[in-house]
């Protein structure tokens, strides 16, 4: 799937295509269990089968908001750490944003595929690499967690040609596709037993029901 960004209607990335925004607790990965504010961006070029949150691909749909506003939400509630996810949030500019958020005294967590030029400031970075459109080696290098989503055996090994690509420091994390987690979750489980540097995640939210 193309993606047609026209930068001149996003002033330099002060207004982006926002999906929705809300406050909530983080699902996943090194940060589940935290409260984390959500920022989801509009537009995804990646086009995953089991996507979780395919209402987002068209960034047509959302019509760009300023990101003052953006911020000012943020701002107007407890929050301490900010989450932009997509969609695929490097499909724009990031710079202006993570710079107001940080002005607010936010920590700035970004979830990416890393199939686009890194962009912004942020105190960490999540990638979890897709095999249609697999990440830039300027997004591995930054990576502080690998999150690599697991559908079936294949994937043990795609995980492993993409840590091998990342730092040596960044966090390793196996996370099993929801429609097959019963299946998958104990290979990953036998298989993080057996390389101890893998964790397991898992969808925690989807247990809670919360957004």
């Amino acid at each position: 799937m193309r993606i047609d960004i026209h930068s001149e209607l996003l002033d330099g990335g002060r207004l982006l295509p926002l999906v929705e925004d809300f406050y909530t607790i983080q699902g996943e990965g090194f940060h589940a269990g935290k409260p984390a504010y959500f920022i989801r961006l509009g537009g995804c070029d990646v086009g995953c089968s089991w996507c979780d949150a395919k209402y987002t691909w068209n960034p047509k749909l959302y019509p760009p908001v300023r990101i003052e506003t953006i911020v000012e939400r943020v701002a107007s509630c407890a929050a301490q750490a900010v989450v932009i996810t997509g969609g695929e949030p490097l499909l724009y500019p990031l710079g202006a944003l993570t710079e107001a958020l940080h002005a607010n005294g936010l920590r700035i967590f970004l979830e990416t595929s890393g199939s686009h030029p890194f962009s912004g400031s942020f105190d960490w970075v999540c990638l979890s690499p897709k095999r249609r459109r697999p990440p830039l080696a300027e997004v591995c290098a930054r990576a502080h967690e690998l999150k690599v989503i697991v559908e079936s055996e294949a994937d043990f090994e795609w995980a492993e040609q993409h840590a091998a690509r990342t730092a040596p420091e960044c966090l390793l994390y196996l996370q099993p596709e929801w429609s097959v987690a019963e299946r998958m979750m104990p290979l990953i489980v036998e298989y993080a037993k057996a390389a101890p540097r893998w964790n397991v995640s898992i969808q925690t939210h989807k247990y809670m029901h919360i957004p």
